[in-house]
């Protein structure tokens, strides 16, 4: 079982440094060119950058040359009506986009919506939490890979931590996640960089973005954005366990 990661693509950015467009493009060829193809590909947030139907319609296109069925959460730049209108996602209007997929008795995929409207950092509230813990608890023996937005650990860059999850609700996850031993890793994107961490024992893993990337400066005081190879993850079911490979592109 292959599990194809990609992030924060930003279709319809226009921030002075990258092309979103050649970012995304050239990141699906890589996909298309690993041996054998993914079983499933997951984008983890901000397909859009204005959350335009027009940008979401040439995500759409640039995605259509993958060999696998997409799957897709919304970030911070996403509006939870826009991306369910042009991805099938289950649920109505602007509820909460989470939903499961069991890859047979390989692997299950979590979807978990972190995005607090009209804000970059994220939030997961009691009704949030409480319906991860329902779905975990449905399938407690079948290994399971959690993946949301926001990064549920800290990066110790202040202007990242900033926009990221509060303490609090961090904290609440990782209760739940210690009550439910099948997960085995939580993905993120969100912060345009790689980073490797853990909640409540459970290995958390970040991953680049397909259009720029971040700096990294402890010292910094704002967000710093570069260019930078595209990058995307392989998460490979292995004896039980998930094993990611970090990839970049060009």
């Amino acid at each position: 079982m292959l599990l194809a990661q990609l992030s924060d693509p930003h279709i319809g950015a226009d921030w002075g440094i990258g092309d979103p467009v050649a970012g995304l493009a050239a990141t699906v060829e890589a996909i298309r060119s690993l041996q054998p193809q993914p079983d499933a590909v997951l984008v983890s947030g901000d397909l859009a950058d204005t959350a335009a139907d027009s940008e979401y319609a040439q995500v759409r296109e640039l995605l259509s040359p993958l060999r696998a069925p997409v799957y897709v959460l919304p970030g911070n730049h996403d509006e939870r009506g826009a991306l369910r209108r042009n991805f099938g996602l289950p649920g109505v209007g602007a509820e909460p986009v989470q939903y499961s997929v069991d890859f047979g008795s390989e692997l299950r995929l979590v979807a978990v919506d972190s995005l607090r409207p009209g804000e970059d950092s994220g939030s997961l509230d009691r009704e949030r939490l409480d319906w991860l813990e329902a779905e975990l608890a449905a399938a407690p023996e079948l290994p399971t890979l959690i993946a949301m937005h926001h990064p549920p650990a800290l990066t110790g860059i202040a202007p990242w931590d900033e926009i990221g999850l509060p303490d609090a609700d961090r904290r609440a996850l990782g209760e739940v996640i210690a009550r439910h031993r099948q997960v085995r890793r939580i993905v993120a994107g969100h912060v345009h960089h790689t980073f490797a961490s853990e909640l409540a024992g459970c290995p958390t893993l970040t991953i680049p973005s397909t259009f720029v990337q971040a700096r990294l400066n402890f010292a910094a005081e704002e967000l710093e954005l570069a260019e930078g190879p595209a990058g995307f993850a392989v998460h490979a079911m292995v004896d039980g366990g998930v094993v990611s490979h970090l990839q970049p592109v060009g």
